[in-house]
């Protein structure tokens, strides 16, 4: 069975072993740069399917346009980077986790794709289909037609069964980050309520102290008017002479005298 004039068997083959490479690239990548083994993927098994699919893509639609390298490369830049995007946005939207992140880099798209990665894939695309590609097809043509359907066999059940696993793991993480999310957005509301209690105490508090205070003020207004009316109409004996250093004395007396009995009014609270 064939599909765009190539058997589907050799696609499959084509899209395992690309996978398989894609990995060891992106593994080497990550660990050199992080300086520590970094396993690139999303599947158990040692396999980057997003590189399968890619060179898969560029095999079926960039093939015909060996010819023409300006449209080859204009073409090639456009389809992969599309796919990544593709890629990108169907894993966060399935698992809620960005499993790349180009937003560090200018000329970005939501931080899925980004302007030098696409300009790499068109250099990738065509190392591959004129290089890298020629002889692992000649490879894979000459492999008999059983081992060919053995091996896609094999391929297929073992791919499946990590599918199957990924799967399950991807939805218990997922569920793991919609539970936090909606953890999160509880615990804000659960502060915002906690914050308007809060302004109610202090409101509450800040009315009280208010209160006291304007009450302190209306008591030492009833001292004052009692000490003028008690002390105007009193006429000092010409036998003494009222001198102003009296005067500040006797303010500074009557001022420790106020503040004394406010601190004992707060101790007994």
């Amino acid at each position: 069975m064939n599909f765009m004039g190539f058997p589907i068997s050799s696609l499959f083959l084509y899209f395992i072993l690309y996978s398989f490479l894609g990995w060891v690239m992106e593994t080497c990548y990550c660990s050199i740069v992080e300086q520590r083994l970094v396993a690139r993927g999303f599947l158990y098994g040692p396999i980057c399917p997003i590189y399968g699919g890619g060179v898969v893509l560029m095999i079926l639609f960039f093939t015909p346009l060996k010819q023409n390298l300006v449209l080859f490369y204009v073409v090639a830049v456009a389809v992969m980077t599309s796919w990544e995007y593709l890629v990108g946005w169907v894993l966060e939207a399935a698992t809620h986790v960005k499993y790349w992140d180009y937003s560090q880099f200018r000329f970005n798209l939501k931080g899925r794709v980004c302007l030098w990665v696409a300009l790499t894939w068109g250099v990738l695309s065509y190392l591959v289909i004129f290089f890298i590609h020629p002889p692992i097809q000649e490879l894979v043509e000459r492999l008999p037609i059983w081992l060919e359907f053995m091996l896609c066999g094999a391929f297929l059940a073992l791919l499946s069964v990590d599918a199957v696993l990924t799967i399950r793991h991807l939805a218990l993480v997922s569920r793991l980050v919609v539970g936090v999310t909606t953890l999160g957005k509880e615990l804000q509301v659960q502060l915002s309520l906690g914050k308007a209690e809060l302004s109610d105490m202090l409101e509450d508090k800040s009315a009280a102290l208010r209160q006291r205070y304007s009450a302190e003020i209306a008591q030492l207004e009833r001292y004052s008017r009692r000490f003028r009316s008690r002390y105007s109409k009193l006429s000092v004996n010409r036998r003494y002479t009222v001198r102003h250093e009296d005067i500040l004395a006797a303010a500074q007396l009557a001022r420790e005298e106020l503040l004394r009995k406010k601190a004992q009014r707060k101790a007994s609270r």
